[in-house]
């Protein structure tokens, strides 16, 4: 898992592979206010732009999740959240396996959770690795506008660059 601010890409985050620069450079370029929410493609399926409306929910009410094919790359545009995160450990119990279907899974929770505290400008990228719960509200839930971009994994072992 990787946290940043997307101002500090070029200063802090220039060790970064192409694809995630790629991916964080977008961010930090884009209007999100401008665009309806929605899937947006940047190159085909490897990678792509998802741009969420949606509230934020108590601790309880959330799910953790994790990725097998592609990295997420989370953006907080407006609002507040908390986002729970952890290294898989395998030992997470499965609440859901929609792997086939949309490179997800959730767990009905996760081993050594801590949080990130997300503000607009943002990031956070979790890898396969990363066990996430995103969209936690800190006291009440809140209505917040998120972007994940989606980086295909394969993309950073095949050496790929934009």
């Amino acid at each position: 898992m990787i946290f940043g601010h997307v101002n500090d890409l070029q200063s802090g985050f220039a060790w970064l592979p192409k694809p995630l620069k790629f991916a964080i450079d977008h961010l930090k370029k884009t209007d999100f206010a401008k665009l309806p929410a929605g899937n947006y493609d940047l190159q085909d399926k490897d990678i792509y732009v998802q741009v969420i409306d949606l509230n934020t929910k108590p601790f309880a009410e959330t799910r953790a999740e994790v990725h097998r094919r592609y990295i997420d790359v989370q953006f907080l545009y407006r609002g507040s959240e908390k986002i729970g995160f952890a290294a898989e450990t395998g030992n997470n119990a499965v609440a859901e396996d929609l792997l086939e279907q949309r490179d997800l899974l959730f767990y009905s929770g996760m081993e050594n959770e801590s949080t990130l505290t997300m503000t607009p400008g943002s990031f956070a990228i979790f890898f396969p690795s990363d066990v996430h719960r995103p969209a936690c509200a800190f006291d009440q839930p809140i209505p917040i506008r998120k972007v994940v971009v989606k980086v295909r994994l394969s993309l950073l072992s095949e050496g790929i660059s934009q």
